[in-house]
């Protein structure tokens, strides 16, 4: 395919609505790999090719892209900026050596620009800034550039070239190293060029010494110096342009083929190799992957080092299982070409892979090595599903499937404690699209609901309690009594034997602890899981005819629950650790909602130019607050969210939520 040190490998992200497609479409159209623009309005790019894509007029997939720039080769990635489908920024970021964050000239920096800065850095790539839709009313470069500054440093933001004419009179950009300017910028440039020298002469102690003495370095060394400062990642160079009008397009991919890393200049990962090669055993990793309705599920490769081949056999040391691949397809969008070879750099993508997925190494060698997996963040939202129609439960958990193997946030689940089958993401949009495609593709309809919490119930003071099974049937009956007593255990669970002098035979002992750890699986409050409770059994009846293990298992159950109600039992809620991303705007309005929420503020701090709200919010609270964020920020808020610990629900709350629960049993008697 060609000389891989001219080939460039990079992502692309920002904010939604920044202006990444339209840039992309430019670089496809001036590159020739397209015969001319798409637009989003007109519903016709390259990048946002699905329905639902079309329909929102935003991204909501990555989309691999490769075109030919003068004798360079570039594959890029572009990427939805809306925080619902950060998960596929953060994989794209994995496959990439460099990171393009676009930047709105009117908007200016937004949290979808800081989180796009900020996993770039985490990832050690280099980082440009490309200021987009200069040529819009009250676009303005400098106000832009100050909060860039403001964030990251004025020696660290320094634009390559400077725009000359505002709004619609934006019609061209220059070098800052050029040196015939016009006036009205000449006073911006030369501060510019200064803060580069600066940069320049601090990569080499030789260079550093003969620009403080006054020597004028040569355009090789600048150039030199300039790249090895980006490239380490103590500058970010920041490009004016237009991607609608083709202004300052030519420049940006100029400096592309100059100041990005090569392929051979990966970044190692931990535990990965410390150099690339060209040949020799073949290793990418896995980063997308996508269901095709022509070629069943396409996986998308960033070769890593050497080069695959079509027909061959790799090796996935991850799942430890060999894959068979047969065509290696480059992609533009939805179109798609066939190559002969991926060397370093490259994205690629093979069908009808058996078993590998998003975060796995592939490899031509079993004696390769798994890379680290991808990191993805935790959802913060989930709905219960259930089949619409009556028998369709298995289409769907298939169908949902290899939805979420393609949507590497998206999670399927069971909980363990209600028992119910959950679909978790990023948002109810994430969500939404989900099931519309399980629609569309697998002909199933999914019905979402609000889970049940997860509630635990425990006790505060210490209790005894008694019952004596006795049933009569006719022939041999049931008899059974047990004693027992509770107090609260830190620690966890625990289940004491003190029966002393055989009133309870050794051998019913297990037939009690299992009525007692039917009480625990499904406690007498609200049905939830009993915890921090020590059981001790001390005494009891039996009688040698009529006792049985069924007997003492129900008078084990109901003793447990005589105990229960009088040791004061109460409810216990998941408790969440919350980090809410938002704009300074914002601030009054998050908090405020948070103690609505029964929230605690714990901490706030800035991160890339963002105020951070961390706090501590019950689950039951965060059931649908990606919606209600959304809403409260028009979209410039984001949110993570783990978990944290179990604590006492207020009382007013506990016994609402008890009743609640008691009526629906209940009806479900009736």
């Amino acid at each position: 395919m060609g000389n891989v040190s001219c080939y460039r490998n990079f992502v692309i992200g920002g904010h939604s609505g920044s202006g990444k497609t339209s840039l992309c479409e430019r670089m496809l159209s001036k590159a020739g790999a397209i015969p001319r623009c798409g637009s989003i309005e007109e519903k016709n790019t390259v990048s946002d090719f699905s329905v639902e894509e079309q329909e929102k007029q935003s991204s909501i997939y990555s989309s691999a892209l490769n075109c030919q720039w003068r004798d360079h080769r570039f594959f890029f990635v572009d990427n939805p900026g809306y925080g619902e489908f950060i998960g596929q920024y953060i994989a794209s970021v994995r496959a990439a050596d460099a990171a393009l964050v676009v930047i709105d000239a009117v908007e200016g920096p937004l949290f979808g620009t800081a989180r796009a800065w900020k996993i770039a850095k985490n990832r050690g790539i280099p980082r440009f800034g490309v200021v987009n839709r200069l040529d819009r009313e009250r676009a303005d470069f400098k106000a832009t550039l100050e909060t860039m500054r403001k964030n990251h440093g004025r020696n660290v933001i320094i634009p390559l070239v400077w725009p000359v004419g505002k709004e619609e009179n934006f019609t061209r950009v220059v070098s800052i190293f050029d040196e015939n300017l016009p006036d009205d910028i000449a006073e911006d440039v030369a501060e510019c060029r200064s803060l580069w020298m600066d940069a320049i002469a601090e990569t080499d102690d030789e260079l550093m010494m003969r620009y403080l003495d006054g020597e004028k370095l040569t355009v090789e060394e600048i150039k030199q110096g300039l790249r090895k400062s980006v490239i380490a990642g103590k500058t970010i160079p920041v490009f004016p342009v237009s991607a609608v009008n083709d202004v300052g397009i030519t420049e940006l991919m100029d400096a592309i083929c100059e100041f990005f890393p090569t392929p051979l200049e990966y970044v190692a990962l931990p535990g990965g190799p410390s150099s690339v090669q060209n040949d020799g055993d073949a290793f990418g990793v896995v980063f997308k992957a996508i269901n095709d309705p022509f070629s069943g599920q396409l996986t998308f490769i960033r070769t890593v080092s050497g080069t695959f081949k079509p027909d061959s056999e790799l090796f996935n040391p991850v799942t430890n299982t060999k894959e068979r691949i047969g065509q290696l397809l480059l992609l533009n969008g939805k179109n798609q070409s066939v190559t002969d070879s991926a060397g370093p750099g490259t994205i690629f993508a093979v069908a009808k892979l058996k078993d590998s997925h998003v975060g796995d190494t592939l490899s031509t060698s079993s004696a390769i090595k798994p890379l680290p997996g991808i990191e993805l963040p935790n959802p913060v939202m989930s709905y219960a599903i259930s089949a619409v129609k009556q028998g369709e439960d298995e289409k769907i958990l298939a169908g949902l499937a290899k939805i979420c193997e393609c949507s590497p946030t998206l999670r399927l689940s069971r909980d363990p404690e209600t028992h119910e089958q959950l679909l978790s993401g990023m948002g109810d949009q994430q969500l939404a699209i989900a099931a519309r495609r399980l629609k569309e593709q697998f002909r199933v309809e999914v019905a979402f609901s609000t889970p049940k919490t997860p509630y635990r119930e425990t006790i505060t003071a210490p209790a005894e309690g008694h019952y004596r099974h006795k049933k009569q049937t006719g022939g041999a009956g049931q008899f059974a009594e047990v004693f027992l007593k509770i107090s609260y255990r830190d620690e966890g669970y625990e289940f004491a034997n003190e029966v002393v002098g055989g009133t309870i035979p050794k051998n019913f002992i297990p037939a009690v602890e299992k009525g007692i750890a039917e009480v625990m699986a499904n406690g007498p409050l609200v049905g939830c899981t009993v915890e921090r409770v020590r059981v001790a059994v001390y005494d009891g009846k039996y009688h040698p005819v009529d006792s049985n293990e069924m007997a003492f298992k129900i008078a084990g159950r109901m003793a447990l629950r005589d105990a229960f109600s009088k040791a004061k039992p109460v409810l216990l809620e998941p408790i969440m650790k919350v980090a809410i991303h938002i704009p300074d705007a914002y601030l009054g309005d998050i908090t405020g909602d948070l103690n609505h929420k029964r929230g605690r503020v714990v901490g706030m701090a800035m991160d890339e130019g963002t105020q951070v709200v961390m706090a501590e919010v019950p689950l039951a609270e965060m059931r649908k607050y990606a919606t209600e964020l959304r809403s409260m920020t028009q979209g410039k808020g984001s949110f993570d969210m783990d978990f944290e610990r179990y604590e006492q629900v207020p009382s007013n709350v506990a016994a609402a939520i008890i009743a609640k629960h008691q009526a629906e049993v209940e009806k479900d008697n009736e």
